[in-house]
């Protein structure tokens, strides 16, 4: 079987439609054995399609969905720079002569196997306007647009040039393809769709915008950056500036991973997986804050500075927190600190989390007429049909009784209107 034959790709995704298209290429099939072999491959590809958004020819995109996907010794070099030199070329042109041979399958095993309708749907599947559930809209045109070339390509060197740069500006696998991560057991798993917002969804706070900007800019930059912290009331933006961070400098090679309080002591596990990748990494914390008796604020403090392992370069942490200060302190604090022979210490110990945060940036409740001034924005880019005055006295009415002056207040209060709009 030539799935036998790779010498670096292999453990491929999907392999099932590759295998059951190889076995159709067999001559031992009984008729009935081969027709569920050809239902189970179109069954396959629809599904995969369905799921990513695919066009075209879709065994076409297929094969090149397996290429940029496989992270092996070649495709990991050439993400971080470009056309390799070297023995690895050998390799990898091999590979790419059997891809090659497999980009002509639909013609030499599926057209035989299948009735023309289903080939044609398989070879000219048309965009129905279906989203890829996984991939972002630009990366999902990019593979099928690959796939055509991949096709045409006259030479095996042609062939291996396009890979290779798909590879140096796209990356490869699923840390190159996704945009934003979370945390399982230890390992990254990707986070199919992250909201698809920007930093002017947020009206207000410019000053705090560009804060966050100018610091990710010198980030993926690769010029020195710092930690960041986003502090102050809730519904203010803190956590929607991140998102929109994130989908800002995707395609500069930004990635977003979402780490929880309780998987702190995983960081190091989640940094020694990302360190050697050609992006950029914020590790992401909303909501970060810690009760007196929480002492996974240590695990933290370790790994931003101060232990024996380096931060990687390629690696910033950004928080959202409602309080500047992380670890609580109450008043009856003081009275254990009077029987402390070093109380100063003790409270050095819960003030230096957010000191090692180099940028600290507040969002702070907005006032009366920078509320008014937010609903009216929302009002005028969701078509509100209504007059000013009635607007803002209903968004007044709602913030009295649903949180109070927010930019999440006036959010949902926009959202209110259009959900009960005829």
């Amino acid at each position: 079987m030539i799935t036998e034959q790779f010498i670096l790709y292999n453990n491929f995704k999907h392999c099932d439609i590759l295998e059951g298209v190889c076995r159709l290429k067999g001559k031992s099939l009984s008729d009935e054995e081969r027709q569920d072999a050809v239902n189970d491959v179109v069954r396959q590809l629809l599904k995969m399609t369905a799921q990513y958004g695919f066009r075209g020819n879709l065994w076409h995109t297929y094969i090149a969905f397996l290429i940029v996907n496989n992270e092996n010794p070649y495709s990991l070099a050439c993400e971080v720079r470009g056309e390799v030199e070297g023995s690895i070329n050998i390799a990898a042109q091999h590979d790419f002569e059997l891809f090659i041979e497999l980009f002509d399958y639909d013609k030499t095993v599926l057209e035989g196997n299948i009735t023309p309708e289903l080939f044609d749907i398989i070879s000219n599947f048309e965009d129905f306007g279906l989203e890829s559930l996984v991939f972002n809209k630009h990366i999902r045109d990019q593979i099928c647009n690959l796939s055509k070339n991949l096709k045409n390509a006259a030479t095996v060197d042609e062939f291996q040039k396009l890979v290779s740069a798909f590879y140096g500006k796209y990356g490869v696998g699923e840390i190159g393809l996704h945009k934003a991560f979370r945390i399982e057991n230890a390992k990254i798993v990707p986070i199919s769709n992250i909201a698809q917002v920007t930093l002017d969804d947020i009206v207000g706070y410019d000053a705090a915008k560009k804060k966050i900007i100018d610091n990710t800019e010198a980030f993926v930059q690769k010029r020195p950056a710092n930690n960041c912290l986003l502090y102050g009331a809730a519904g203010t933006g803190k956590s929607t500036s991140i998102k929109a961070i994130a989908n800002m400098y995707y395609d500069k090679g930004l990635r977003l991973i979402e780490v929880y309080k309780h998987q702190f002591k995983e960081l190091f596990d989640v940094i020694a997986q990302i360190k050697n990748r050609n992006y950029r990494f914020i590790i992401y914390m909303d909501d970060l804050s810690f009760e007196e008796f929480e002492i996974e604020y240590k695990y933290l403090k370790a790994v931003i500075e101060g232990g024996l392992e380096k931060k990687p370069e390629n690696v910033l942490i950004y928080a959202t927190s409602n309080r500047r200060h992380l670890v609580r302190e109450k008043f009856s604090d003081k009275k254990d600190r009077d029987d402390d022979l070093h109380s100063s210490d003790t409270v050095q110990e819960k003030l230096s989390l957010g000191a090692r945060f180099g940028m600290q940036i507040y969002f702070g409740v907005p006032d009366k007429k920078e509320f008014n001034e937010i609903v009216c924005t929302l009002a005028d880019k969701y078509n509100i049909a209504m007059s000013q005055d009635e607007l803002l006295l209903e968004a007044n009415k709602w913030e009295l009784s649903h949180g109070g002056l927010s930019g999440r207040s006036a959010q949902q209060f926009i959202d209110y209107l259009r959900g009960n709009s005829e």
